[in-house]
């Protein structure tokens, strides 16, 4: 009974290596961060390795995304993360939106929620382990930017109104 329930399972998880998800690989930058605010190289290198992977419209895929079911659980990740926030498609939300997202990149960053720990667990994906001083650098950054915004709209236009 369980050399056949082994059987199954081998048999199950060699089927499902044949069901893959689509790649996050469009590289579509049409209203890419870049476009409309000021990121510096160092800033621009901070964010290419501690955000892009889940957070733009191209994701540099390990050798262990090829394996399912971990090939599922990234696909939900970077889809997940490209919901919340797309450093792609940044300057396609409104300004209100915008602002927003800076203040969470602040929030998430000093408070270390964001990169996920999970994302730098047993030394995968150093460039995104941040220090304390590259946190603050990428605060400051974003920061600058909100205020830059908060100087160029009008206050009423920078507050989410429900829909």
């Amino acid at each position: 009974m369980i050399k056949k329930l082994f059987i199954a399972l081998a048999i199950v998880l060699v089927l499902i290596q044949f069901v893959r998800p689509e790649k996050n690989l469009s590289g579509d930058n049409t209203h890419a961060i870049e476009k409309a605010y000021n990121v510096p190289p160092e800033i621009s290198t901070l964010l290419e390795g501690a955000c892009y992977n889940c957070h733009s419209n191209t994701t540099e895929y390990p050798w262990y995304s090829n394996i399912q079911p971990v090939a599922w659980w990234l696909a939900d990740h970077v889809n997940e993360g490209k919901r919340e926030l797309n450093f792609s498609n940044f300057t396609s939300r409104r300004i209100a939106v915008q602002n927003k997202k800076f203040k969470e990149i602040v929030q998430q960053v000093k408070e270390k929620e964001m990169p996920l720990p999970s994302y730098t667990y047993l030394g995968l994906h150093p460039e995104a382990k941040l220090t304390d001083e590259q946190r603050a650098t990428l605060t400051l950054w974003a920061q600058s930017q909100m205020a830059m915004i908060a100087a160029k709209y009008p206050a009423d236009s920078l507050v989410l109104k429900r829909r």
